[in-house]
C-alpha cells in the first residue's frame, strides 16, 4: 500500500492493521509519516496503490467522496489542537455533533452529553467556552466528543503535544480505559517516555516505510 501528500510518495510497503481493544502507538521522526498514515484512515489523504486497505468494512481504493461522512461517523478523531468550537459551550460542541449526525430526540442527547462528560471527568464544565478551560481539559472535551457516537475506532494525532506531562499521562490513562473497553485506539505521539509507562503496540515509520517495533521496546522493559 502506497500513501501520497501531492506528487510526493510518504510512505510505501505500508502493511498495518488494528483490532479491538488494541491500543497502538505511531512514533518517527517529523516529517516521517505519521499523520499521513492517521489522515489516509479517514480519507483525508488517498491510497494510491495496493492489494487491500480496508478501515471498518470499507474498500478504501474505490471508496467514493459521498461515502466519507459515514466512514467518519464510525470513527472519533482527536487531535493536537483540540478544535472545539470557540464560539460554543462545550454543551453546545457536543450537541452540534449529534444533531449532526442524526440524533433527532432533544432529551436523548442530552442524556448521551451527561454520560460522555461525566466518562471524562468533566460533568461540572458542560457551560464553559473552550477558552476557559485549561489544555488538559479542552483535550478531554474532545475526546468526550470523539465517542459521542460509540465509534469503533480512535484516531488520535498527537493527542498530547500541548499539554505539560501531568495532563498528558492523564489523558493516556483516560485513552488507555478506552481501549480497554473494545474500542482500539490509533496513536501518533513523540512522548517516548507513554510508550514505557502504558504499553501498547508500536510502529515506526522511518524511510518512508511503517513497521511494527513492539519487541523493541519490549526488550527494553527487560534489560
Amino acid at each position: 500500500m502506497k500513501i501520497c501528500q501531492g506528487d510526493k510518495v510518504v510512505l510505501e510497503g505500508v502493511d498495518f492493521h488494528v483490532d479491538e481493544s488494541e491500543f497502538i502507538y505511531i512514533i518517527g521522526k517529523v516529517g516521517s509519516g505519521k499523520s499521513s498514515l492517521l489522515k489516509s484512515t479517514y480519507a483525508e489523504l488517498d491510497i494510491e496503490e495496493g492489494e487491500q486497505a480496508e478501515v471498518l468494512g470499507r474498500d478504501m481504493m474505490t471508496l467514493r467522496r459521498k461515502e466519507v461522512p459515514m466512514l467518519r461517523r464510525e470513527m472519533g478523531i482527536i487531535f493536537q489542537d483540540f478544535q472545539l468550537l470557540a464560539d460554543k459551550t462545550v454543551w453546545d460542541n457536543l450537541n452540534f455533533v449529534l444533531t449532526a449526525t442524526g440524533w433527532k430526540d432533544k432529551q436523548e442527547r442530552r442524556q448521551r452529553i451527561e454520560e460522555v462528560l461525566e466518562s471524562v471527568g468533566m460533568g461540572e464544565m458542560a457551560r464553559k467556552f473552550p477558552h476557559e478551560l485549561s489544555g488538559g481539559e479542552q483535550q478531554r472535551i474532545a475526546i468526550a466528543r470523539a465517542i459521542l457516537n460509540q465509534p469503533k475506532l480512535i484516531i488520535a494525532d498527537e493527542p498530547t503535544g500541548n499539554l505539560d506531562p501531568e495532563t498528558a499521562d492523564k489523558i493516556i490513562q483516560l485513552l488507555k480505559h478506552i481501549s480497554q473497553t473494545g474500542t482500539p485506539v490509533v496513536m501518533s505521539t513523540h512522548n517516548m517516555p507513554l510508550l514505557d509507562k502504558y504499553p501498547g503496540i508500536v510502529y515506526r515509520c522511518e524511510d518512508g516505510h511503517i513497521k511494527e517495533v513492539t519487541e523493541e521496546f519490549n526488550n527494553n522493559d527487560n534489560e
